[in-house]
């Protein structure tokens, strides 16, 4: 729990100011960016030999993987730098930058999948099995790894679980590559590897869209989806002295950082007789106890400031 302080000053940067949550899976994510350029070269050079579309469509796949952990790793490095002058929370919001760009890369990706099975479905390849099955099996094991690597980290951190869902859905895709070879050495029917092209491209959409939408919540700072604000008000409402509450906001500087500011009117009488300390310890303990919030910042205005401040603005 933050710290709170009277009349909106902040004595230093909040605490998790240059702690990210995705901070501590760094090493976990080189690793993975490892194994997905290792697999990636092999099912380029695995399509090259096979002719096979859904393996270079995984290898493609692959490829923005590569770049959506990269873009994670890069942003984790800006977002863990100290704040400081202008930028007073750092650059913790490039995180949130990079899970958005990974939802541009994995819809990009998919709709060329997409486009590329349907033609592919009007004039189909021979495509041999054999070879197409041990890359495959190839590209899930890789990806396996990478996703019990990222598994933990993916909860926390917003900027993880794009890398998270990247990897996952790759790893579908080669699952994907497989059961289509399969299908094409017990059936010769060739059009199961323009099919798995499809659902390849078809399990990425979903997943990129859910991801999009809570990183424009937190760019357009809106509430957390854990945060009930109606709770929230009630319980500083309930507390003894205060009249009113006005200008509370809740949002998210990236995954892990919650911030709360409020402005509390409390009556002249609790004021005078408990003073702003023991009003502001009272608050802190109040959302302390219910509530996950990294920083909160409050404003305690006797009765009649908020209509003071209202003829000021105007």
């Amino acid at each position: 729990m933050g710290a709170g302080h009277d009349h909106g000053h902040s004595h230093g940067p909040p605490p998790g100011a240059t702690g990210t949550a995705a901070a501590a899976y760094r090493g976990r994510l080189r690793i993975a960016l490892g194994i997905t350029l290792t697999v990636l070269v092999a099912e380029i050079v695995g399509s090259a030999l096979t002719g096979s579309l859904a393996l270079l469509a995984d290898a493609g796949h692959m490829a923005t993987d590569a770049v959506g952990v990269g873009m994670a790793l890069v942003a984790i490095h800006f977002a863990n730098r100290p704040p400081g002058g202008r930028r007073t929370y750092g650059y913790a919001r490039a995180e949130i930058l990079a899970a958005l760009l990974n939802c541009l890369l994995l819809l990009g990706v998919g709709g060329f999948i997409l486009f590329e099975a349907i033609k592919r479905l009007a004039s189909p390849t021979e495509v041999p099995g054999g070879t197409t099955v041990v890359f495959g099996l190839v590209g899930v094991v890789a990806n396996l790894i990478s996703l019990a690597l990222l598994m933990r980290g993916q909860k926390e951190s917003l900027n993880v679980r794009g890398a998270f869902l990247e990897v996952l859905s790759d790893a579908l895709g080669s699952l994907a590559v497989v059961i289509s070879a399969l299908v094409i050495m017990a059936t010769g029917w060739t059009q199961a590897d323009p099919v798995a092209s499809l659902l390849i491209g078809l399990m990425i959409v979903p997943r990129t869209l859910k991801l999009l939408r809570e990183a424009l919540d937190v760019l357009l700072e809106a509430a957390p989806k854990n945060v009930d604000m109606d709770e929230i008000r009630s319980h500083i409402m309930a507390l003894p002295g205060v009249a009113d509450l006005h200008d509370l906001h809740v949002w998210t500087i990236t995954s892990g950082m919650p911030v709360l500011s409020a402005h509390v009117v409390v009556d002249h009488a609790t004021l005078d007789s408990a003073g702003h300390e023991k009003m502001l310890h009272d608050l802190q303990g109040c959302l302390g106890e219910h509530f996950d919030v990294e920083h909160c910042t409050f404003q305690l205005e006797p009765g009649g400031h908020a209509a003071h401040e209202a003829r000021l603005c105007h």
